[in-house]
């Protein structure tokens, strides 16, 4: 008032609950077939694996030659190299609400790191007995790792007072069976606490009720899905809890919407053109709905822009 001026603030955040975007796709959303490429191999070095995009479009991506984690905020086609003392081959991150970054440090050194918000402070928060492919926060702030080589889904209640964590999937033995899994690598939680993983060599995306350990293939080998999966590597749910399947095998990415499953990009084999893959790892979205997957044999993140999402 005493001011005499009418100001507008421009909001920068809209995430209540959630650290990464989950966009609101229509069944016949389409995306650029033709890729740019965000990062080439001189940045991620070669054959990267996780990728992590947050609420306000930060990019980060583990380098596993150089043990670093680069990050690129929104707009910016030059990443920053954030090092960080004793970390060896990091496959996976995921960052938390309060901005804390949680790296896979288990190739080497057994365990999930915490990098507390805007320093260097590590603070081990979890131990396990092999690399962690996937890592995932949910909302009630249990963190999973997938356990890829001892073929099991493990979580912890973070900050309860241990870092020993429970078994969330799989009985740590290779297998087909509902309370088995082969190799699983991506792994997503949903609102209700549900666990979907890429079980990569069953060649299935398993479903795990909250409070459950067996699972239900709900696509894939074992399910009434009609699209055939070749090694699954990721896992993604839009804001419709729609799927987003990172099909490695296959060179692919493919979702479903009411009317089934489609294929949406990398749809014409594998390859290394900007409308090709080659054997990708992970994916994530902006909050614009453009998708960025990490393109392994290629050893470059490529994005794939949205073209159109018009429900009409």
């Amino acid at each position: 008032r005493f001011n005499y001026r009418v100001q507008k603030f421009i909001l920068a955040s809209n995430s209540c609950s959630l650290t990464y975007d989950q966009p609101t796709f229509c069944y016949n959303a389409l995306w650029y077939s033709n890729a740019s490429t965000f990062a080439s191999s001189s940045t991620t070095g070669t054959a990267p694996y996780g990728i992590f995009i947050n609420g306000i479009n930060t990019l980060y991506v583990p380098n596993r030659v150089s043990n670093t984690i680069l990050t690129w905020p929104q707009w910016s086609n030059t990443s920053t190299t954030n090092s960080y003392s004793n970390l060896s081959n990091p496959y996976s991150l995921f960052m938390s609400m309060t901005g804390d970054i949680y790296i896979d440090n288990g190739y080497l050194y057994g365990r999930v790191d915490k990098y507390i918000f805007s320093t260097s402070n590590r603070v081990t928060v979890m131990n396990v007995n092999g690399s962690c492919y996937g890592l995932f926060i949910d909302i009630n702030n249990n963190l999973y790792c997938s356990i890829k080589n001892l073929h099991q889904v493990v979580k912890l209640l973070l900050n309860n007072g241990t870092n020993i964590p429970t078994i969330a999937a799989g009985n740590g033995s290779a297998g087909s069976l509902s309370n088995m899994l082969n190799f699983p690598q991506g792994i997503y939680v949903d609102s209700n606490l549900n666990l979907y993983i890429a079980d990569c060599a069953n060649n299935r995306i398993q479903f795990v009720q909250t409070g459950q350990l067996d699972g239900v293939t709900i696509v894939g080998n074992g399910s009434s899905a009609t699209i055939i999966l070749n090694y699954p590597t990721g896992i993604v749910l839009d804001a419709n809890g729609y799927l987003f399947i990172v099909d490695s095998y296959n060179h692919r990415i493919v979702a479903s919407s009411y009317y089934g499953f489609r294929c949406i990009v990398g749809c014409l084999g594998g390859g290394s053109s900007a409308c090709q893959l080659a054997f990708p790892e992970s994916m994530g979205f902006d909050s614009y709905g453009n998708i960025y997957v990490t393109d392994r044999n290629n050893s470059r993140v490529q994005q794939f822009t949205l073209q159109t999402n018009n429900c009409i």
